[in-house]
């Protein structure tokens, strides 16, 4: 590991300072992915601004929404009970990931930032060009089962690991920043990026700005909402396919919807074509199959993923049909 400086600064604004002063500074939450790449020398920073004690609470406004704070700890936003009546998908998102002692020590703001469990990614002796711009990516044409289906480039076809995330792009979260030159506030769907020819450049943060805050709109249907994850064992494995759905329908028609994929593509997928296809719709299980369907339309499979294509339109059918009873 590299010698690094440590500071645990007690407000923002000094926080924000701290970063700034080294282009390898690097916010420190629960530290339950950073830490690990800096064990694994993927990460090498020479200072650690250490905000846990910053950016605390949940704040349930009248109006329906939520204000979550960055620093809140993962168990406490799955516990919270406005987020487990008003965005039960949230509170269920969170809790299919990790291990409880990881879910204590993980927040908000950490969880938003992690980073890809591409095995090609945390192996050194690998080509990567997420991790070394310009090497290559040795899983296009390696092992890629847990690999993009979807928004991937022939640079990256590694996958956006968080569950938490997943349910936050289902639900319009807008996350907020404070940063070197000033505060501003950015759409979730538009934080992280696709991997395009720069898979290493993975969000739209600018150098030093720190996440403060996650904003969840009022959503009056997403009371209606869950999360389902499908994975290779029942627990601490990242998701194959996940789904995270709202729906409200009336009558047998669908009114609104919001809806997106986890495990299928370098970002949190926003379902947005399937969600328009459903709009004004029967809620019925031929309707949300080809909904799923059409998200799913322009898949690109490697060679060992292609079962997730079938998935994702299952998983998503099976959601759907759940939380409307259409199965019955």
């Amino acid at each position: 590991m590299n010698p690094f400086s440590y500071e645990r600064p007690e407000t923002v604004p000094d926080a924000v300072r701290l970063a700034a002063a080294s282009a390898r500074a690097r916010y420190l939450g629960g530290g339950t992915n950073l830490v690990d790449l800096m064990r694994e020398t993927v990460e090498r920073p020479d200072a650690l601004v250490d905000v846990t004690g910053l950016s605390q609470g949940i704040e349930a406004r009248g109006d329906g929404g939520l204000v979550i704070g960055a620093g809140v700890r993962n168990t406490a936003v799955a516990a919270d009970r406005a987020v487990r009546t008003r965005f039960p998908v949230l509170s269920r998102a969170i809790l299919a990931g990790a291990s409880g002692q990881i879910r204590n020590m993980a927040t908000v703001g950490g969880n938003i930032m992690q980073r890809t469990r591409c095995t090609y990614f945390y192996d050194d002796a690998a080509r990567c060009n997420k991790r070394a711009p310009g090497a290559g990516c040795d899983a296009v044409d390696g092992f890629n089962r847990i690999h993009a289906v979807l928004g991937a480039s022939p640079a990256c076809v590694a996958t956006h690991p968080s569950d938490m995330c997943v349910a936050l792009a289902a639900l319009d979260a807008v996350v907020h920043l404070d940063g070197p030159v000033g505060r501003r506030s950015i759409p979730l769907t538009d934080l992280h990026r696709l991997p395009g020819d720069r898979p290493d450049i993975e969000t739209e943060l600018a150098p030093g700005e720190l996440i403060t805050a996650v904003e969840l709109p009022p959503l009056a249907f997403a009371a209606r909402s869950t999360y389902r994850k499908v994975r290779d064992r029942a627990s601490y494995a990242f998701a194959l396919v996940s789904v995270g759905a709202a729906i409200d329908v009336q009558d047998g028609m669908v009114r609104d919807v919001r809806l997106a994929l986890g495990g299928v593509a370098h970002k949190p997928w926003r379902a947005w074509k399937a969600e328009a296809a459903l709009r004004g719709g029967p809620a019925t299980e031929a309707s949300f199959r080809h909904a799923a369907e059409t998200e799913l339309a322009d898949a690109a499979p490697l060679s060992h993923n292609a079962f997730k294509i079938d998935l994702a339109v299952r998983t998503v059918t099976a959601v759907l049909s759940e939380l409307t009873g259409a199965a019955a």
